[in-house]
Parts: structure tokens; C-alpha cells; sequence
């Protein structure tokens, strides 16, 4: 039998992106969007830019894909705007926005649960149905897509904290964190963001 040790570390690594209280990148998808309300979600920095809720829409999209891929699914694929960012509203209420977290945890749910169903790393080196890489480059990608994702959004609480400021810098005593931020954050890396 063909050892799995490689399928444990990339779970591990998908576990620790998403909800990890001290992964090594910086604050994982789930810290980032702590505290960040419907109103939040739903705004842009400017027209040209995806939301909070749009980027969210946009990471579980990308999840879906590779569960389809993963049940052998060849023909799925994200190939328009609206199943890749969403069609959503500029104002998010509250049930839209819980329904974006929502969607967002059962996808990391169905994703691991997919994983859990293999019971060695072969299959990792195996071609993704319907694409020209393997198994083992989509999940890394999906890691790496997530931290990506997580840095614009925690890029734009902060870039929307500064615009609420009305064009001055937030303030710490404003209820503030230390880079601006009203959400609040303790990580070690949040000044890379």
C-alpha cells in the first residue's frame, strides 16, 4: 500500500489556511473575516474592485471546482464572471452575507471530506479531469489561492477602515487596531498585509 503522508500534510495545510489560529502566513480566511459585517462585505474601495462578499463568493467557487474535479467531474468548470465572483448586490444584508460564510465552511467541509475518501497520495499525481495538471498541483493551488484571497481581503477591511476615517488615518483610540483596522487583529504578520 502506497503511504498517504503527503495527502495528511496537504489536509493539514487546507485545515490550518482556512481556520488555523497560528498558521505560519499570516491570519487564516476564517480570522480574516471575524467581525467583518454584512455592510462591510458589500463595499468596494473603488468601482474597478471586487468586495469583501464578491472575493468570498469567489474562494468557495474554487473549492466547489475542486470537489467536482475531484468526484472526476470533466466538463465543470468556472468559465463566467457570475459563477466565479457572483452576481451580488452592492448592499449585503445580513441573510446574504451569512449565506456567503455559510456556503464558504460547507465547501471546506465537502472539500476535506473528498480527501478523506482517498486512502493513499497516488491519485496525487494523477491529471485533474478535463485540465492538463495533476491532483496534487490543484490542492496546492487552492492553498496558495486561499492565502492570496485572504491578503486582499484583509487589505481591503483595512483600505475600507481608512476611507470610513473620512481620507485621515484610522486611530488607535478610535477603536482602531494597530494598522488601522476597527476589526482587530493579534497576529504577528498583519503587517505584511
Amino acid at each position: 500500500m502506497v503511504p498517504n503522508d503527503e495527502l495528511i500534510r496537504i489536509i493539514d495545510l487546507l485545515n490550518t489556511t482556512y481556520e488555523g489560529e497560528e498558521a505560519w502566513h499570516g491570519p487564516s480566511v476564517v480570522e480574516v473575516l471575524r467581525d467583518v459585517t454584512p455592510d462591510i462585505a458589500g463595499r468596494r474601495i473603488s468601482p474597478n474592485t471586487h468586495s469583501i462578499a464578491e472575493l468570498v463568493f469567489h474562494m468557495t467557487s474554487w473549492r466547489i471546482f475542486c470537489v467536482k474535479k475531484m468526484q472526476g467531474d470533466a466538463t465543470f468548470d468556472i468559465t463566467t464572471p457570475d459563477k466565479n465572483f457572483g452576481a451580488l448586490p452592492d448592499k449585503i444584508d445580513d441573510f446574504e452575507w451569512e449565506a456567503l460564510e455559510m456556503e464558504l465552511s460547507l465547501s471546506q467541509e465537502e472539500l476535506i471530506n473528498e480527501l478523506d475518501k482517498r486512502d493513499d497520495d497516488e491519485f496525487l499525481e494523477d491529471i485533474v479531469p478535463g485540465r492538463d495538471y495533476t491532483y496534487y498541483d490543484m490542492l496546492h493551488g487552492i492553498i496558495n489561492h486561499d492565502m492570496y484571497h485572504t491578503g486582499q481581503i484583509m487589505i481591503l477591511r483595512k483600505a475600507l477602515a481608512f476611507k470610513n476615517a473620512g481620507s485621515r488615518y484610522a486611530d488607535e483610540d478610535a477603536g482602531a487596531d494597530e494598522y488601522g483596522s476597527p476589526f482587530g487583529s493579534s497576529h504577528e504578520h498583519d503587517d505584511y498585509y
